[in-house]
């Protein structure tokens, strides 16, 4: 374990933006990350966790500590008939513990394949794809409290999730460092294939199952969404906004074919993406920043873009949307 000094972040977020961190420490334990908060550098400087980036959006160097999580282990804590029991490092890559669970045959992630980030970041962000977000197989999470140094096991329940949200992203954000995540996950099949046409599409490639579900998400994701390593970016940019019935109804006399997916008999979901590309945004450049041309949820870097371009182009896009529908978008993406 060793705390470096002004350390380029650009490696460290998806989106490319060149960066520093005044310091900068990775751990591989829960010990070696006791250690660091014990340490005079996090003690006296704000600090910050990281996943792999994938959803943060950096507007200025960061004065203060950068933590990153080396806890990648995996292994089994259990099972039974109907279940088994996944205890997974906060630092393993999500898309490996994905493939990890459809090469055992263990059901209930596959929906959420290629999604980027890691573990621990999962658990904080309730990701989400495809009908299915981690909150469903979520069975508690492992955390260090920074002010006390004291270990926490936080159960689902406890996690108060919400769509793309949870408590150590609200209530208690920046007061606790998750370390691992335990999973439950089904022995048996439990498709959900109901999400647009998600079954249609797998169908069209053979028959259903775990491999072929897995395979089919990779090919949707990568054909709309850009390679980070050719166009920086944080997949999709935007939550999809939550709008109460009868506004719905209102615009849908003046917008026939506006998609949307009930969420409660008085609340009804619309896709961002559909209201960004109805405001003529979709494939629009913008300086060293634009809106991707094949899903409008996704805000590109050109090459060699600020953070400031970036949320500059967010402002633009939200004030767009909200001048056109009355609805307001908001980011799913971290400022830092």
């Amino acid at each position: 374990m060793e705390i470096r000094q002004n350390i380029s972040l650009k490696p460290y977020n998806t989106f490319g933006i060149d960066v520093k961190a005044k310091y900068f420490a990775e751990y591989n334990s829960v010990t070696e990350l006791k250690k660091l908060i014990s340490s005079e550098v996090f003690c006296s400087n704000r600090h910050f966790h990281i996943g792999s980036g994938s959803n943060l959006l950096f507007l200025n160097d960061y004065d203060g500590l950068i933590l990153h999580s080396q806890i990648k282990e995996i292994e089994k804590t259990g099972e039974d008939e109907e279940f088994i029991f996944l205890r997974a490092g906060s630092g393993m890559v999500w898309d490996d513990f994905v493939a990890y669970c459809v090469s055992n045959n263990y059901y209930g992630v596959e929906n959420l394949s290629l999604i980027p980030g890691e573990i621990g970041a999962s658990a904080v962000q309730n990701i989400g794809a495809y009908g299915m977000e981690v909150q469903d197989v979520i069975f508690s999470v492992e955390a260090i409290e920074t002010a006390t140094l004291q270990n926490r096991i936080f159960s689902r329940k406890e996690c108060r999730y919400g769509y793309r949200k949870s408590i150590f992203k609200e209530e208690l954000r920046g007061q606790y460092i998750i370390t691992h995540v335990s999973f439950r996950l089904r022995k048996q099949p439990a498709f959900k294939l109901d999400y647009q046409h998600l079954k249609e599409a797998v169908t069209e490639r053979g028959d259903i199952n775990l491999n072929n579900i897995r395979g089919t998400v990779i090919s949707i994701r990568q054909s709309k969404l850009p390679d980070p390593a050719i166009n920086g970016n944080a997949g999709s940019f935007f939550m999809n906004p939550v709008i109460p019935a009868g506004k719905f109804e209102e615009l849908q006399r003046v917008y026939l074919a506006m998609p949307h997916y009930p969420v409660s008999q008085s609340e009804v979901k619309v896709p961002a993406g559909w209201l960004i590309e109805q405001c003529g945004l979709k494939g629009k450049s913008f300086g060293r920043v634009g809106v991707h041309s094949k899903q409008a949820l996704v805000i590109i870097n050109l090459g060699n873009a600020t953070g400031q371009e970036v949320a500059d182009l967010a402002a633009l896009i939200m004030e767009n949307v909200w001048q056109k529908f009355g609805i307001e978008i908001r980011p799913e993406v971290n400022f830092i």
